[in-house]
């Protein structure tokens, strides 16, 4: 009951709440990035979701784009802006998401949708993450996110399909929030974070 109808009426309700709450901040990293950026304050990228039907994810742009002119490229710590530095540390970042979720394209915690050039890399267990909506935090990023090796990250995607419920998404959210708020924990996701699992924005 709680995989289907209430937690998508959960996730649905919690991210109307939280953009109607954050709005002001929202708005106001819309109008700071649209400078920064060049009028381009937002990420776009197709991802794969549940059962892994494409849909396009929303981020703050944080990243400038890859290239600074017709014949030179940008590596990625030339890339990343101040700004973007910043909105990244504290996952602000990952607010526009919260669209995603009242679309029903993701939920509020699931496994994180990467990118789709990963999916002919699954094994069949691991194909298993995309049984469920994916998510703007999960079990693998409160236990360690892209610290994790690869085998390790879908161990904890498996695991969170195959316990699914509100008792463990409530205790996800949690450690989710006390991860934001402890800076060392914050600082080893981000210095993890080029990796590339997720792509950059």
């Amino acid at each position: 009951m709680y995989k289907n109808f209430f937690k998508r009426i959960l996730d649905f309700s919690i991210a109307l709440v939280a953009l109607i709450l954050l709005s002001p901040l929202i708005i106001t990293l819309i109008i700071v990035l649209w400078f920064v950026n060049n009028g381009k304050p937002f990420f776009f990228q197709k991802r794969p979701g549940k059962h892994t039907e494409v849909f396009t994810i929303i981020k703050f742009k944080t990243m400038r784009d890859p290239r600074k002119n017709e014949s030179e490229l940008l590596n990625q710590d030339e890339r990343i802006t101040k700004v973007g530095a910043f909105i990244r540390k504290t996952s602000l970042d990952e607010l526009m998401q919260l669209v995603n979720v009242l679309k029903g394209e993701m939920a509020i915690i699931g496994p994180r949708p990467l990118l789709s050039e990963y999916l002919p890399m699954y094994n069949k267990e691991q194909a298993r993450r995309h049984d469920v909506r994916p998510g703007i935090t999960g079990w693998a990023q409160v236990n360690g996110r892209t610290a994790l090796s690869w085998e390790e990250r879908f161990a904890h995607d498996v695991w969170y399909v195959d316990n699914l419920s509100f008792k463990n998404d409530f205790k996800i959210l949690l450690m989710t929030i006390e991860k934001i708020f402890n800076r060392k924990a914050m600082s080893s996701i981000e210095n993890a974070s080029f990796k590339g699992w997720e792509g950059n924005a």
